[in-house]
């Protein structure tokens, strides 16, 4: 096992694997720009290092900074959570130039899996459903326009390498496939540094379900069931829960082995998730390939009993997985995403937090970075805290999720806990109603109210 494990990244993902490593007896190193000297993951590291200003760029996708603080302190391992560098396999192939061990998948993985294109075809050579669209990116506007035609409007342009909604279109005319594959491009381009676009036929009413995978490096492969992350906004998801209220016994596991069997195909280590579209009549398609911890597993780990992180761990330092491979949920968990935003504007709102009380309670996980007095800084992603759930089946989970977010202050900033008090509270979302349209719909009523 590792004695001691850098963690490239910030924030309550930065104090998530702390706390992971803490349980294993395996000693960390946090690293920090210099706007986030006060964050608990720096407080709770046995040791940390500064790599450099606020801005991204120059801290924590500062590569050469990163490997130097490793070397420095005698990290003997990286783990990079998610975001930032978590899919830069050429990230992967430098720390296992520089004698350390990645916590992750292989850096051939990351590559293949990471490029949405080669994904797809990687998913239809393996039998796995895919949609109708592009089996490599398309050169040129007029390419995208000749393939729409022929699948037929709505279609989706999406970046080629990376995700969270950047670089991702959705074209419902001809006349708007020229200026929305430019913008899907230039964003793509800025996002990630490669602007290449692929397309797909859209589905208008479809669930996002996402299926958890742990591979160990002796090519055993188990999934622990699916997410339902069909509440996004913008392609940003809000709202994740497992089991997924549409699935049946049967379907998961069709779906689950299908996730099994791609995941062998290309010989996946340590965890991913295998991302689907499921429409209305029950039918899957693979979307894509998270190559990483996802920011929801803590929905996965309260319906397994699983800790996740202590698993990409274990399987990094070679010990096999001892998970049985027959998955059934237990019980039903759902996590909000607290966000620093306005909850009706979608505004950031960054600043100091004054009064910082989280909720407790059977049931209750709140995993987050900030305390009372903080300062969430205007540099990174808003995220406050994520608030789990869990209950014995949805309703219960519904309502002490519910009881938290009423129990839940936050003062000093805005943040979106009054939104996730109306979706709880929405008859839909309580009847598990749901799409990747539940939001425009749900905000759409909220308008005319």
């Amino acid at each position: 096992m590792f004695k001691r494990i850098l963690i490239a990244n910030r924030g309550e993902i930065a104090l998530r694997i702390n706390q992971a490593c803490r349980e294993l007896g395996i000693e960390t190193v946090a690293v920090h720009s210099t706007a986030d000297s006060e964050s608990l993951h720096v407080t709770y590291a046995d040791e940390s290092v500064c790599i450099g200003p606020p801005a991204s760029t120059d801290s924590y996708l500062n590569i050469t900074a990163i490997l130097a603080a490793a070397e420095i302190t005698g990290a003997d391992a990286v783990h990079p959570g998610y975001g930032f560098l978590a899919e830069r396999a050429d990230f992967a192939e430098m720390v296992a130039e520089c004698q350390l061990q990645w916590i992750g998948p292989r850096p051939e993985s990351i590559r293949l899996m990471g490029d949405k294109a080669k994904a797809r075809t990687t998913a239809a050579a393996a039998g796995v459903p895919v949609l109708p669209g592009s089996p490599e990116p398309l050169a040129t506007p007029a390419e995208a326009l000749g393939l729409a035609v022929e699948l037929g409007f709505p279609v989706i342009l999406k970046a080629a390498a990376g995700g969270g909604g950047r670089g991702m279109r959705i074209v419902h005319t001809a006349e708007e496939v020229e200026i929305l594959f430019t913008t899907a491009s230039q964003e793509a381009l800025r996002a990630f540094g490669d602007g290449s676009i692929y397309l797909e036929k859209y589905l208008v009413e479809p669930r996002h379900i996402e299926f958890q995978i742990l591979g160990d490096r002796f090519g055993r492969v188990v999934h622990l069931g699916e997410r339902e992350c069909s509440i996004q906004r913008r392609h940003q998801k809000l709202i994740e829960e497992a089991p997924s209220p549409a699935l049946t016994p049967e379907l998961r596991r069709e779906m689950g082995d299908a996730a099994v069997k791609l995941a062998q195909a290309v010989g996946y280590e340590n965890a991913g998730t295998i991302e689907y579209l499921l429409d209305q009549d029950g039918r899957y398609y693979f979307m894509e390939m998270n190559t990483r911890i996802q920011v929801e597993h803590p929905v996965t780990e309260m319906v397994s009993g699983v800790d996740l992180v202590k698993q990409q761990i274990r399987i990094a330092a070679g010990e096999r997985l001892e998970i049985d491979g027959d998955f059934e949920p237990q019980g039903h968990a759902i996590e909000c995403r607290i966000n620093a935003e306005h909850p009706d504007r979608f505004t950031p709102s960054p600043g100091r937090i004054d009064t910082f009380h989280p909720p407790g309670g059977p049931g209750i996980r709140v995993d987050t970075h900030v305390y009372e007095h903080y300062v969430i800084p205007p540099f990174y992603d808003s995220l406050v805290a994520k608030l789990i759930a869990h209950g014995e089946d949805r309703a219960e989970a519904v309502a002490r999720m519910s009881r938290a977010l009423d129990f839940f202050v936050v003062e000093g900033i805005h943040t979106s806990i009054a939104l996730h008090q109306r979706i709880m509270a929405d008859a839909g979302f309580r009847a598990g109603r749901l799409s990747t349209r539940f939001m425009e719909r749900f905000l759409a009523q909220a308008d005319t109210s």
